[in-house]
């Protein structure tokens, strides 16, 4: 059986700072994974990479059996869900919630010449009420608060129907009642849907009972 996520040796390097030091890892079909550690140890790097936005300095990863620096990436990209604070910087404050829950079936920022059939428009309205933000619909993302963010971002991450989903901090900055609206809905996704994997630093959602550990 193929491995969905496989790193051999994987180390980043930034400004001859070792981020990432010879990482070996594999993650199997059915498996649920939650990355924990402090920060600064490495873990937002590391999403980068099993999303495709970042390349290893030495040693190689396979993130759904293509191999990094030898696949296009905008095509692996629309088969993995991400939602990090480290992808916010990309996202024109102007944009308007629903399109930008909408581009994600492309895995691009912003609406422009993609073709959306009514499969796309249903996911995308089924996501934006699963997650409470149906209101944020017409909103420019500027101006939605903190957890408002989120919550968008986590819908977004979803849009694609991905083989794999990653989150990053996805409740920080939530108030408890949202967190727990947050993981039920996750919970019943994870269940029915086809993710496998997903990266978090929030303890409340590790509990959710469909996820097992590695």
């Amino acid at each position: 059986m193929q491995p969905l996520i496989s790193l051999e040796d994987v180390t980043v390097l930034r400004s001859g700072a070792r981020i990432l030091a010879n990482v070996s890892w594999q993650v199997m079909p059915d498996q649920r994974w939650v990355v924990i550690g402090p920060n600064g140890a490495g873990k937002t790097t590391l999403l980068s990479i099993l999303s495709s936005y970042l390349f290893p300095t030495s040693g190689n990863a396979e993130i759904l059996g293509s191999r990094l620096g030898r696949v296009d990436t905008s095509e692996l990209k629309t088969r993995i869900g991400v939602a990090s604070s480290s992808t916010l910087d990309l996202i024109p404050s102007d944009e308007k919630v629903s399109d930008l829950i909408l581009s994600s079936a492309y895995a691009v920022f912003g609406r422009w010449i993609e073709e959306y059939d009514l499969w796309d428009e249903s996911r995308s309205s089924a996501l934006l009420h699963a997650f409470g933000i149906k209101e944020l619909a017409s909103r420019n993302f500027g101006t939605l608060s903190e957890g408002e963010r989120k919550r968008v971002m986590i819908a977004r991450a979803l849009m694609p129907d991905p083989e794999l989903l990653l989150l990053d901090e996805p409740t920080e900055g939530i108030q408890p009642s949202i967190i727990k609206d947050i993981a039920n809905a996750l919970n019943q996704i994870q269940c029915i849907g086809s993710f496998q994997y997903k990266l978090t630093h929030m303890t409340y959602i590790k509990n959710a009972r469909c996820f097992t550990y590695g």
